[in-house]
């Protein structure tokens, strides 16, 4: 059981690795639209993904079709929105912000799936805001507005992990990515046809790392979550935003300033709370 454990552990690190690098190869293709990078995020991960499908005809098979489209919406406009504030704030400032979406799924779920709040978590969810509060005060270096659609973006993306919450009941993992990447992959393609900017062979590898390393980011997490259960991997998925720091530092020479270190602290502080919470209530 605990070597399963510590497997379930290095997986969802190794997801959390390859998120980082997946937000940092959008930071390094900025001269492109954003609908071409969305697109090519979803297009590389519907090709790898259709190679289970061909493996595993069941993938294709929908259970709850309205949620899964619920799941698709909202989670094709966290990415746009994601994606955005990427392109105008730091890498490291825009993943702490990201970071905000399990909080927003606890609000979420008790006024949508009216899940009870537990008094650490109510504690958990405030203590993240005013993480974030500090991290965006307009005397620092980040601005609202793009903090604004960073926020905005967590938000869509709670919206979205709070419907895979409930499809998990009657739709598998890989059918909610797969459908995932094939309806956005078909939103996109139309959109961005008119503005399509032709790479070169290193932008066209970045952009379709960008794909890959979600893919790989998103494997390597729902197989974490066979090893053990979620209560348990929470706390180290904050290790996106040490990551991404570092990647900051070393491309683009960002500063960690002492905004961003009491925010990002505060931030990772709640998920450790809401990480005790976790394993208290599942020691129930």
């Amino acid at each position: 059981m605990k070597s399963s454990k510590n497997t379930g552990i290095i997986l969802i690190i190794l997801s959390s690795l390859f998120f980082s690098l997946m937000a940092t190869t959008v930071k390094t293709v900025d001269e492109f639209p954003l609908i071409q990078k969305v697109f090519f995020r979803n297009f590389i991960g519907l090709l790898i993904l259709s190679y289970f499908v061909i493996k595993d005809k069941n993938i294709l098979k929908v259970n709850n079709k309205k949620l899964l489209a619920t799941r698709c919406g909202f989670g094709l406009l966290g990415v746009f929105l994601y994606y955005q504030s990427l392109s105008m704030l730091n890498l490291s400032d825009a993943v702490v912000i990201n970071k905000l979406s399990p909080f927003f799924v606890i609000v979420l779920g008790g006024l949508i799936l009216k899940e009870k709040i537990t008094i650490t978590q109510f504690i958990a969810v405030f203590i993240a805001l005013g993480g974030i509060v500090v991290l965006v005060k307009p005397q620092v270096s980040v601005d609202l507005l793009p903090a604004m659609i960073g926020i905005l973006g967590a938000i869509a993306a709670a919206a979205a992990y709070t419907a895979v919450r409930q499809l998990r009941l009657s739709d598998s993992p890989m059918t909610i990515v797969f459908y995932f990447c094939l309806s956005s992959t078909v939103i996109t393609l139309p959109m961005m046809i008119p503005i399509f900017k032709v790479p070169d062979f290193m932008a066209l590898l970045q952009l379709s790392l960008i794909g890959l390393f979600a893919v790989i980011a998103q494997l390597f997490m729902t197989n974490a979550y066979r090893h053990a259960p979620a209560s348990q991997l929470s706390i180290y998925t904050y290790l996106n935003i040490v990551f991404s720091a570092i990647w900051g530092v070393l491309f683009w020479s960002e500063s960690l300033s002492r905004s961003f270190l009491i925010g990002a602290g505060l931030i990772i502080f709640a998920g450790f709370l809401n990480f005790l919470n976790a394993n208290a209530l599942s020691k129930k």
